[in-house]
């Protein structure tokens, strides 16, 4: 069966980017409000040597933007270009798969077996990833085509060696397992699976989710599941105990701790997995900036009284975070929000200065940093290891609060350029996995090209809209593929924080010159369609149906004031943010946690 470019949009209600199976709809208008980050990516996955985590977060993209037809057209184009690439005919294999539902029932069978068969040459290039692709879609397929027991044996393979696979996977895996197990009748099989997924069913109405994070208004986010890491002789970094990570250098002396995440309770548990490894007291705590989630488990770390030291600016910064009511409680949990942080470091420090513990140098480096200017970097020469705390938080600052800088964040690459460490640890488990050392100079360079070109338009008097619609993907980015992730990671955040900082709260196209409620916009459109329920709920459908989730957010949320009791619009809602919550999990975790809180909906941790 030869490659179909199909360019007619398809827009299914999303059931998640588990590369599972989708519910297909009948073709629809395009988007109004084009999705940059995914037309940037089908870009720089055209460019040499695309890297995986780009090649898989576009097609994650495609699925939760109801994008199969487009999905099969691209990468049937990417396997014709590079067809040597197994990633590609697989990933062709598994958006054809896809589109079974499209084609008519005498072609179906024949269609997805030709899409099996990609997925096997797939397999056959390139025995990792498409193998995890191939059982993700065989889990899927009905009884009929005998493919369960090969797709238990494809993610089982996948689990036993897991390391080699992107992080973010099991959750699918297991997903994948609890329906192929449940096709061969194996229950107990099933429901292992099902709970270790952390899915509560297996239901193609709801939304399935492949990343390793977890949220919940009680313990709040959690980037993966717990663990300690080695990431250096005797340095261990707690992840997924807390929002944020908790460092742990061991020197014959003791143990240096480098933050505290976000609560008592966190910051123990982050404790008992160090004492596994050692039992050494600790002796100091640094704190690389006064946010929330690394300043509120200090009191479980003070138990042998150790020097906690910080930046000279740290007082000030601490002011802005306990003057700042952020309203949203899936970030830290119920215990770790809306609280007040009475932190005293007994050290502050004002310029470079070294530190010995135990025979272990420790350099010190204040910094106006990226996210705060409070920032302290903590360079551990003897094992080639710097700690950068939030310098490099793709939000340039909490989105919340006035803080952060495009010019600190370049202070801070600078200064790591000048101390060339070996690995740089961040203050949240992917920020550590996609800035490297190695990624530093070409992101720099990416991110001083859009800064330039955001200053002149700022300049020329144009909106921040015209802005991020140049959608702009820097040329030197080819040279290192890697560095794509982290730039569009960032991109959005960089260039909203620069904007605001140099323009007025009266902006040129005239936004802030006057504000509206919601109240009185709701009003308006009320007007405009005849005051009528089913005027909202027929736009808001058909906005879902084009793939404008944001729109059609937006204008659930306006109907609902004027008709708060309607049932229609509360599940067109819903639906929306569903559908934003699948779009943004690989390249937005801060706007997955508001779209989830706004939803009440959780998301159990994976095993």
């Amino acid at each position: 069966m030869r490659c179909l470019y199909w360019f007619a949009s398809v827009f299914a209600i999303a059931i998640g980017v588990g590369l599972v199976g989708s519910t297909p709809a009948s073709a629809a208008e395009p988007p109004i409000v084009p999705d940059l980050e995914l037309n940037a990516l089908k870009e720089a996955v055209r460019w040499p040597k695309a890297d995986v985590t780009a090649v898989m977060a576009l097609a994650g993209r495609l699925m939760a933007g109801r994008r199969d037809a487009d999905g099969l057209a691209y990468f049937c184009e990417r396997t014709a270009s590079e067809p040597g690439r197994g990633l590609f005919l697989a990933l062709e294999g598994v958006f054809q798969a896809r589109q079974a539902d499209t084609v008519s029932l005498f072609r179906r069978v024949a269609w997805v077996n030709d899409a099996v068969a990609k997925l096997d040459r797939g397999v056959a290039l390139d025995p990792g990833l498409p193998r995890y692709l191939r059982g993700i879609v065989l889990a899927g397929l009905p009884e009929r085509f005998g493919k369960a027991r090969a797709a238990v044996e494809d993610l089982t393979w996948m689990l036993d060696n897991k390391e080699r696979f992107p992080v973010g996977l099991r959750r699918g895996a297991y997903y994948g397992l609890a329906q192929a197990y449940t096709t061969l009748g194996r229950e107990a099989e099933a429901r292992d699976a099902l709970a270790r997924s952390g899915a509560s069913r297996l239901d193609t109405a709801q939304p399935v989710f492949i990343a390793d994070f977890s949220v919940s208004v009680r313990d709040g986010f959690r980037f993966r599941p717990p663990r300690l890491v080695e990431i250096a002789p005797g340095v261990h970094v707690a992840q997924g105990f807390d929002f944020g990570d908790i460092g742990f250098v061991s020197t014959d002396e003791g143990i240096v701790a480098i933050d505290a995440g976000t609560t008592d309770e966190t910051a123990r548990a982050a404790l008992r997995a160090l004492r596994r490894v050692t039992s050494k007291p600790i002796t100091h705590v640094i704190l690389t900036h006064a946010h929330w989630d690394h300043i509120g488990g200090l009191g479980a770390l003070l138990e042998s009284s150790p020097q906690v030291i910080a930046q000279a600016a740290f007082t000030e910064e601490l002011g802005i975070v306990n003057g700042t009511g952020v309203p949203f409680r899936y970030f830290f949990g119920v215990t770790g929000s809306r609280r007040r942080y009475e932190v005293r470091p007994n050290h502050f420090v004002r310029e470079r200065e070294a530190l010995i513990v135990g025979g272990t140098r420790f350099v010190l480096y204040p910094a106006r940093g990226g996210e705060t200017a409070d920032a302290l970097l903590i360079h551990v020469p003897d094992r080639g290891a710097l700690f950068v705390g939030d310098a490099f938080m793709p939000y340039l600052g909490a989105p919340f609060v006035a803080e952060g800088s495009a010019e600190g964040l370049f202070d801070v690459l600078a200064l790591i350029r000048s101390l060339q460490p070996s690995v740089l640890v961040h203050g949240h488990p992917p920020l550590t996995d996609i800035f490297t050392v190695e990624a530093l100079p070409v992101i720099e360079a990416a991110l001083r090209e859009l800064h330039q070109r955001v200053r002149t338009a700022i300049a020329e008097g144009r909106t921040l809209a015209e802005l991020l619609h140049d959608n702009i993907l820097p040329g030197s980015l080819r040279e290192r593929p890697a560095s794509v992730l982290p730039y569009l990671v960032m991109r959005e955040n960089f260039v909203k924080r620069v904007y605001h900082q140099s323009t007025g709260y009266w902006k040129p196209d005239g936004e802030g010159m006057e504000v509206l409620a919601p109240a009185e916009w709701a009003a308006a459109l009320d007007l405009l369609g005849g005051h009528r329920e089913d005027a909202f709920v027929r736009s808001v459908r058909a906005l879902a149906e084009r793939g404008d989730d944001v729109l059609a957010l937006k204008l659930a949320q306006l109907g609902l004031v004027r008709y708060p009791s309607s049932e229609a619009l509360a599940a067109l809602r819903h639906r929306a943010l569903d559908s934003l919550r699948l779009r943004y999990q690989q390249l937005s975790p801060f706007k997955f946690i508001i779209y989830s809180e706004w939803a009440g909906a959780e998301l159990s941790p994976v095993e």
